[in-house]
């Protein structure tokens, strides 16, 4: 049992790297010593191994989780006059990679039940103008993507899985990033497969779209000086890519920490008596997902999210809200017209969901200490109700 003095970090990427220090510390050796800081050749490698990872035939390193959304985009030839459907419930990068090109997000809503996109709210919004569908796999478990892409193919809409959070998450045992014409994942160094810097990469199994996606990503030039078309500068580093090679070779392991860390959430969460609807509900589970636990996502009933969040802090836990603010109803995007009715789950979402520590070295005791301070949260409540 962890000292009820000890804090209980929400993310902790020095204890999860250190085991690797020396493997690190070689990696990046070789690559100082070989002077190929770009385009070297642990950045093919790479690609190679997320592309087998993610059974696609083709994996295209870039800058940033971001960068490899917009690239898709441009990729598309996505601009002014399409629409684009999205959840509102994500990360700022999955919309703003849309309205940088000049076309137009369509906001849907999410299962209240796993936070990720719901089918048939892209079915009801697909007009003769969408373009593309960019589901997002949210806190590391899949959406429905085979409903998801059954739907686009009905209207011959290609698909862009936003996998940022979702690296070896699996549904129906296909990974996450093999099922549309394009997956998007993030080596942010928060996230499962982490870096130690910026980092993203493209998946696709159709050889002329990645063609094209490398070309967008080197300035539009081929061959040098030449530009085809107006491409962007996005690049992963060779430094980025050794780190990362290092990092999946123990990416299982770390996902099967996060399962175990989630299960024993889930447990002691239920011994401690306070998982209820109008207190704590537990993150579900797709049956058909694999989920790999990015994030461990509470729902707080009764309006009472922020002040648990306050408690923990100040007892020294860490916790998170993704994501306090729907992406309509960001002051960026209030331009853009939408059916604040048809956002209903979104909205409650945004005004429940609580993230715990679930970092891959997260000990036994530190979960304890976790739901002892979340039990005497409600303990404490339980016994200003009575005095009152």
């Amino acid at each position: 049992m962890a000292n009820a003095t000890d804090g209980v970090p929400l993310l902790d990427v020095n204890r999860d790297n250190r085991p690797h220090r020396e493997e690190f510390l070689e990696a990046l050796t070789e690559v100082l010593d070989s002077g190929r800081f770009l385009f070297g050749p642990d950045v093919t490698a790479l690609e190679n191994e997320v592309a087998a990872y993610s059974q696609a035939e083709n994996a295209i390193g870039c800058a940033s989780g971001s960068d490899a959304l917009l690239l898709a985009l441009m990729a598309l030839e996505i601009g002014p006059g399409d629409e684009v459907i999205v959840p509102s419930f994500t990360f700022f990068a999955s919309v703003s990679c849309i309205t940088r090109l000049g076309a137009t997000p369509v906001f849907v809503d999410i299962c209240p039940d796993t936070f990720n996109v719901d089918p048939e709210a892209i079915r009801s919004e697909i007009t003769d103008r969408t373009r593309a569908i960019i589901p997002v796999h949210l806190f590391g478990q899949c959406a429905q993507i085979d409903r998801i892409c059954q739907i686009a193919g009905d209207h011959d809409i290609p698909v862009i899985e936003d996998a940022a959070q979702a690296i070896g998450a699996a549904y129906h045992s296909r990974p996450a990033g093999s099922w549309g014409k394009m997956g998007c994942f993030s080596f942010y160094p928060t996230k499962n497969l982490g870096g130690m810097g910026d980092g993203g990469m493209i998946t696709t199994s159709d050889a002329a779209t990645a063609d094209r996606l490398r070309l967008y990503a080197s300035h539009g030039m081929r061959p040098r000086y030449y530009h085809q078309v107006v491409g962007i500068n996005s690049r992963l580093d060779t430094f980025q890519a050794a780190v990362l090679r290092v990092k999946l070779r123990h990416l299982d392991k770390a996902v099967q920490d996060r399962r175990t860390n989630a299960e024993r959430y889930s447990r002691l969460l239920s011994e401690a008596n306070v998982v209820a609807a109008d207190q704590i509900v537990l993150p579900a589970t797709d049956p058909n997902a694999f989920h790999v636990w990015n994030q461990y996502a509470l729902r707080v009933g009764e309006g009472r999210r922020d002040a648990l969040r306050s408690y923990l802090s100040e007892r020294g836990i860490g916790s998170e809200v993704y994501y306090p603010v729907p992406m309509h109803e960001q002051q960026c995007f209030q331009d853009l017209e939408f059916d604040r009715d048809a956002l209903a789950e979104t909205e409650r979402a945004s005004k429940e969901v609580l993230n715990l520590p679930i970092f891959p070295s997260l000990t036994e005791a530190e979960q304890h200490r976790v739901v002892e301070s979340i039990s005497g949260f409600y303990a404490a409540g339980a016994r200003s109700a009575a005095a009152a």
